[in-house]
């Protein structure tokens, strides 16, 4: 199988897919002005190739910030595009369409990836779609896209996820997820008065949540959301950790980017050597993958501002190009299997 990337940092979608020809799936990652028409135009050039897409920033060896960018998917491909509604309230109701594409395209654990663009409240979006690929260990990756919009088969919805199965005729898939945080000192919290619609976190050992984080870093209030891209809070899942940013201040509460409950157990996060991290995670890769035919990734946006911020990552691109065919977006949050997490990477790889 094979990856194109096409792009145009002026939105012209016609020039992003000058030559492109004969694609089996495609990604649409457009900016808020030009989604719909762009959607609309995609499906007019590609009619009945299965596509999704969302708003968003995408890259390969450099970032198209605001106009268009397209990943396709070409020679020795199955895929299918579809979508879950109602993400917010019940997006079970339309598992059977998930359940009939994986038979689609006779999808199983070593050559199939489903890759996932969600509208929000993608915790539930995430569980229900893994209710259907858990028995089936097939791997998902994929973000949350801007604006509660995203695309399917020339449709725009709202309040919902789209998501495709790709499979691999030729070779198998595998996805990776990378943290570049770890734990700091001993540090564990109760949290406390909490607001799950909202992902607010009121207290932290009965303490106002705002006050602990500000007392342990020794910051302001302005500097918690810039302090947030080098201590983010973690929750441990078995050996796993899931990484929760901070959106914003509110009163004496925190609110985060992924929903917190009460008495979940948290642990504040300190920013590993990322240059040396990203660089075992394309070893390892290269150890499981000899020949590689694509990478896929999804960065997050606070990633993408703390690489860019500390001019790392154009070299972050030029790395993980080594690898061969890369590309990607940047999404508001990180998709892993069942795992909605922030500030990380998740890719999927095609031998």
């Amino acid at each position: 199988m094979k990856q194109f990337f096409g792009a145009s940092q002026y939105g012209n979608l016609k020039e992003a897919v000058r030559g492109l020809a004969n694609p089996q799936m495609i990604l649409l990652f457009s900016n808020q002005t030009q989604f719909e028409q762009h959607v609309q135009e995609l499906e007019q050039l590609y009619p009945q190739v299965p596509s999704i897409g969302c708003i968003g920033m995408s890259y390969d060896t450099r970032v198209v910030e605001k106009g268009v960018g397209v990943v396709a998917f070409y020679d020795g491909v199955s895929a299918v595009a579809n979508v879950l509604e109602q993400v917010s309230a019940m997006p079970v109701k339309y598992i059977q369409r998930l359940q009939q594409d994986v038979h689609k395209v006779h999808a199983s654990q070593q050559d199939t990836v489903c890759i996932d663009l969600c509208a929000g409240n993608d915790a539930c979006a995430l569980t229900t779609i893994y209710t259907v690929l858990r028995p089936l260990h097939i791997s998902l990756v994929g973000g949350t896209g801007d604006a509660g919009k995203v695309s399917a088969n020339g449709k725009i919805y709202e309040d919902a996820v789209a998501y495709a199965l790709i499979k691999n005729n030729h070779g198998r898939v595998k996805a990776y997820k990378e943290n570049i945080y770890h734990p700091m000192g001993d540090y564990r919290f109760i949290a406390s008065g909490t607001d799950k619609s909202k992902y607010i976190i009121g207290a932290l050992n009965g303490k106002p949540a705002k006050q602990v984080y500000q007392q342990i870093l020794h910051v302001t209030e302005q500097e918690i959301l810039t302090q947030t891209f080098k201590n983010p809070f973690g929750k441990i899942n078995g050996d796993d950790i899931c990484i929760i940013s901070i959106k914003e201040v509110n009163g004496n509460a925190l609110a985060c980017f992924r929903q917190v409950n009460d008495s979940d157990v948290l642990i504040l996060l300190e920013l590993g050597d990322y240059r040396a991290i990203v660089k075992d995670t394309i070893r390892a890769i290269h150890q499981d993958f000899p020949k590689i035919s694509a990478v896929f990734s999804v960065n997050c946006l606070f990633r993408y501002k703390l690489f860019s911020e500390n001019h790392y990552m154009q070299e972050y691109l030029k790395e993980m190009s080594a690898l061969g065919r890369h590309a990607g977006f940047v999404g508001y949050g990180e998709h892993f299997n069942n795992q909605f997490v922030n500030q990380s990477m998740s890719c999927v790889v095609f031998e």
